[in-house]
């Protein structure tokens, strides 16, 4: 991507977006694509989506949390996230209670069952992640995550316009 920038179109003139160079692209594709190595294993012994594998995944870290926190963390749009919660409800992964700080939220937790999902999912999406970075070395892992985080900050930050 080095030397690929926009070319300087004269005033008035059309700018050609070339999406193989254009980050958010890059960055959508590389999610979809990793994405989708895991959830073929999780969907076909499970039947989970991928919205639902990512509010376990969230939830297995031990935590009881709202839906508004789960979107937040998983960067998901709340209907996305109700349906998941939903949907990992009816199937016993797991269980509202009413929030004491909030009598309008819920706190979300695995149930010993989802606890159980997450127990044999968790270890295989991190086999998949080490193969993922398998072509890494450590300097070129801590640099990809650091500038990661770099880019979620400022775009945390907003205010592009």
């Amino acid at each position: 991507m080095a030397g690929d920038t926009p070319d300087q179109a004269p005033a008035g003139a059309a700018v050609s977006l070339r999406l193989p160079s254009y980050l958010p692209y890059r960055l959508s594709v590389a999610s979809n694509k990793a994405s989708s190595l895991i959830a073929r294993a999780y969907q076909a012994k499970f039947g989970l989506t991928i919205w639902e594998w990512r509010v376990i995944a969230v939830l297995g870290e031990g935590r009881p949390l709202t839906a508004q926190a789960l979107c937040e963390a998983t960067a998901m749009d709340k209907v996305t996230v109700s349906r998941a919660i939903r949907a990992l409800d009816e199937r016993g992964l797991v269980q509202r209670k009413p929030n004491p700080g909030d009598r309008r939220a819920s706190d979300v937790t695995l149930t010993s069952q989802g606890g159980e999902v997450y127990a044999e999912v968790a270890p295989l999406a991190l086999r998949y992640e080490q193969a993922l970075l398998e072509g890494f070395c450590d300097d070129e892992r801590d640099q990809l995550m650091a500038l990661l985080a770099k880019l979620e900050a400022r775009l945390d930050r907003g205010g592009f316009e």
